[in-house]
């Protein structure tokens, strides 16, 4: 077997199984792709496939092709914050200005070469050229309304209904992004010196307009799995006055951790009972691998609001272009105030762009575009863990997201990945360690590592230099 053509494409095909380059139950490229990409005759294909088979790496289905059936043990995954609970004011250093500036948030090395190449998004292009060019004068002269273009609203509302959110396009308001939702957001609902729960690890954007807005936060430890801790939280609130929680329960940001639907209702119950707002960031929920299932990509948590209180806020920054600062808020209760302060603080948002997701979204694009690019952030994700298990230190722990954009990944105590951070930029590798996503000074052996650009070529060169780096440490 060692000899055979075949046998070295079985052994080729098995290490790639092993090093979870191909996840348990994914499809195998078509015979076809196999012998294109591995230079090799069909027969020859077909011949590794069979010994894969006879292995038990792969299982044959007809009429759909070969699907892996070979389960690595998964690695243990990262530990959850074990701190007291407290109430402090925020500071954000100054590295998290650092890598802004190096438009590097989700990506080690910005200047590799290879990049994610869509045709929906050329699509989506030709759109906004179309529509810049239709009635130029009236767009140059009139603000759109506050609350944003109607059809980009019943487009997004739609897309919700095929999330299992129920929502009418009058419960949305277009913003300038995320950020700015969630800005919106907490302005509305809190005023400074208020308490704000947050899981920890957190997206430090918001831990950012906490710090902007003066408010407390109180740093709720969550499971890198499965989100929020709840135990945690019903202390926090019985303990301090809680304004709002903010939590991203599909995908969050730095773990992809996932909160089930159980969890998310039991969320809603404690906000309803101790009345407190939740500000959703769902800006992953579109990016499941597999969005056929609940247990891998329930509902907004927004779908299990009975009191209004749950504040939905997203965009189409992470799913569809970093270029297009749309974004949206549904504000429950809190809805017309949030619609006032944007009319204060942003006006109205670009008719050009809202008018060409709208038609890029009603003409199918956008569901396509999210087929093609979940599917590409899959292999990706794959790519990375591949690599990590090759070229990193074995003692690493590592999340295992089933969505969105980045992973978690924890290193032995003695490694300091702020100060592997500064070596790495010596290199031009940018690298996003764990001390930004909290301000309590947790998380120091930890870093956030995207997914969101192909390991190949120059990042995988540079992951392998970030394994220098740490044995030299």
């Amino acid at each position: 077997m060692k000899t055979s053509k075949f046998g070295k494409l079985a052994s080729v095909l098995i290490q790639k199984i092993e090093n979870k380059m191909f996840q348990h139950g994914e499809k195998l490229p078509a015979i076809r792709a196999l012998s294109s990409e591995h230079g090799v005759s069909k027969n020859t294909v077909i011949r590794a496939l069979i010994e894969l088979e006879k292995s038990g790496y792969i299982s044959a289905k007809p009429r759909l092709g070969f699907f892996i059936t070979f389960k690595p043990a998964e690695s243990k995954p990262p530990q959850k914050l074990a701190a007291p609970l407290q109430a402090v004011e925020v500071s954000i250093p100054q590295m998290f200005f650092e890598i802004m500036s190096h438009s590097a948030a989700f990506d080690i090395l910005p200047s590799a070469t290879e990049q994610y190449q869509s045709k929906h998004l050329l699509q989506l292009n030709r759109e906004l050229s179309r529509v810049a060019k239709q009635n130029p004068f009236k767009k140059a002269s009139y603000y759109d309304a506050p609350v944003g273009l109607q059809s980009l609203r019943v487009q997004i509302k739609d897309r919700y209904r095929s999330r299992g959110l129920i929502i009418d396009e009058e419960d949305l308001c277009i913003t300038s992004g995320c950020q700015h939702a969630l800005f919106l957001s907490l302005f509305t609902v809190c005023k400074p010196g208020d308490n704000v729960a947050v899981e920890s690890p957190g997206f430090y954007g918001v831990i950012q307009l906490l710090e902007q807005l003066q408010l407390n936060i109180i740093e709720i430890p969550a499971s890198p799995v499965t989100g929020l801790d709840l135990e945690a939280l019903t202390s926090a609130v019985n303990k301090w006055n809680i304004s709002a929680v903010v939590v991203t329960p599909s995908f969050s940001t730095p773990t992809g951790a996932v909160m089930s639907v159980a969890n998310r209702k039991a969320l809603v119950a404690i906000a309803n009972e101790h009345d407190f707002a939740v500000i959703e960031d769902d800006i992953y929920g579109e990016l499941a691998f597999d969005s056929s299932t609940h247990s891998d990509n329930p509902p907004p948590l927004k779908a299990f609001d009975s009191q209004e209180r749950v504040i939905l806020c997203s965009s189409f920054s992470k799913s569809l272009s970093r270029d297009l600062r749309i974004g949206w808020v549904a504000g429950g209760r809190w809805h017309k105030d949030i619609i006032r302060l944007k009319l204060s603080s942003q006006l109205a948002s670009s008719r050009v762009q809202q008018e060409a997701i709208a038609e890029f979204m009603l003409n199918g694009h956008f569901k396509r575009h999210i087929a093609s690019f979940t599917s590409t952030l899959l292999n990706q994700r794959n790519q990375l863990l591949a690599a990590i298990l090759q070229y990193w230190p074995n003692s690493v722990k590592y999340t295992l997201p089933q969505g969105g954009l980045a992973l978690w990944v924890e290193f032995s105590e003695h490694i300091d990945t702020t100060k592997l951070y500064a070596n790495a930029l010596e290199k031009n590798i940018t690298l996003t360690p764990g001390q930004l996503f909290s301000c309590s000074g947790h998380y120091n052996n930890c870093l956030r590592v995207s997914f969101n650009h192909p390991f190949v070529g120059e990042r995988l060169t540079a992951l392998k230099t970030i394994k220098a780096l740490i044995i030299k440490d």
